[in-house]
């Protein structure tokens, strides 16, 4: 099978590329070409300076023989998803693109910007969809900021309604080798450093969200992208479990051998650097069920492997700042005795 994969050299990206491969698939992945990810030496690649996001440019050689295929991994809104219908509706058989969990309802009641009671969950395919668009405009440059125009929401109605055959992959909160999010630096560094507590605010500690190794991640894109059964359908992907905040944080102790307690405390008892900026009374659980039942989905890593991964990448590349300091540390020390 032909798959036309746009970018794919970040991250998700060189994991989906490479399960493809080793299928037997035929790849072309388009990007600027700025990023080459370590991919299989057969992969083709097409770069264009064009190939910014939002992607709206489609050069000719990318239906010179038309993909079976086109697996877009970075859609952000109206506009490029569109274009990428455009282009290949009547070419490809058919696309299947990455959504996010943030399309929920429930994501907005986190953030404030849907008022009302916590939804219910876990959240399936058909959970309510947030009211408000737009979630991260107020973090963006300006209208030229590709996050200016970021809206998933937007992004699956165009595909679901469109002239080519379309699946969607709803993203959890992706962690691994590589995460430009480094999402458990925070905790793993403490652990690193051979604290004896991690502090937590009372409601972080039991605040869930679904969490997706990237390996595991990338092999359920890459089963979609595949199986045709997908076709016309929305997937949640994510682990089958979802743990609290302290009980994920206990489970990378264990990986990563470390003894000290996690302690949960009052807003106000906690050092001002830890306190997170909102309160978290919703918890996004989202239910992957449907791509375990419908497409027969199971991680191919165990929850162990992902976590010891994750620590050996963390441990041997420490990020450049953002990391506590000695500041940091002697408050949390205060709090601690």
């Amino acid at each position: 099978m032909r798959i036309l994969v746009i970018g794919g050299t970040h991250f998700i990206g060189p994991h989906v590329v490479a399960r493809l491969h080793s299928l037997g698939h035929e790849i072309t992945v388009y990007h600027r070409g700025l990023h080459e990810a370590d991919l299989p030496p057969d992969v083709r690649h097409v770069h264009d300076a064009r190939a910014t996001v939002p992607i709206t440019y489609y050069p000719s050689v990318l239906t010179d023989p038309p993909p079976h295929v086109v697996l877009h991994m970075h859609p952000i809104g109206a506009v490029d998803t569109a274009a990428v219908i455009a282009r290949f509706a009547g070419k490809a058989r058919r696309i299947v693109a990455l959504s996010s969990g943030d399309v929920y309802r429930a994501y907005g009641r986190l953030m404030g910007t849907e008022p009302g009671p916590p939804e219910p969950l876990p959240l399936a395919e058909d959970s309510p969809l947030r009211n408000t668009h737009f979630p991260y405009r107020h973090t963006a440059a300006g209208p030229d900021d590709w996050v200016y125009h970021y809206e998933k929401i937007l992004v699956e109605q165009l595909l679901l309604e469109g002239s080519l055959p379309a699946t969607v992959l709803r993203l959890p909160a992706v962690y691994g080798p590589g995460d430009p999010h480094r999402r458990f630096r925070p905790f793993l560094k403490r652990m690193l450093d051979q604290r004896p507590a991690i502090l937590l605010e009372t409601h972080q500690a039991g605040w869930r969200w679904t969490h997706g190794y990237v390996e595991d991640v990338a092999f359920a894109i890459a089963l979609a992208a595949t199986d045709d059964r997908a076709m016309g359908n929305v997937y949640n992907l994510g682990e089958s479990l979802t743990p609290s905040t302290r009980e994920r944080i206990q489970r990378i102790a264990r990986a990563a051998n470390w003894g000290g307690a996690v302690v949960a405390l009052s807003r106000e008892r906690l050092p001002a650097h830890l306190r997170q900026p909102y309160e978290p009374k919703q918890d996004i659980v989202m239910d992957s069920g449907r791509i375990r039942n419908e497409l027969g989905f199971a991680e191919p890593l165990t929850e162990d492997e992902g976590l010891r991964c994750t620590i050996e990448w963390e441990r041997a590349n420490p990020p450049a700042g953002g990391d506590p300091t000695l500041n940091d540390y002697a408050e949390e020390d205060a709090v601690i005795a």
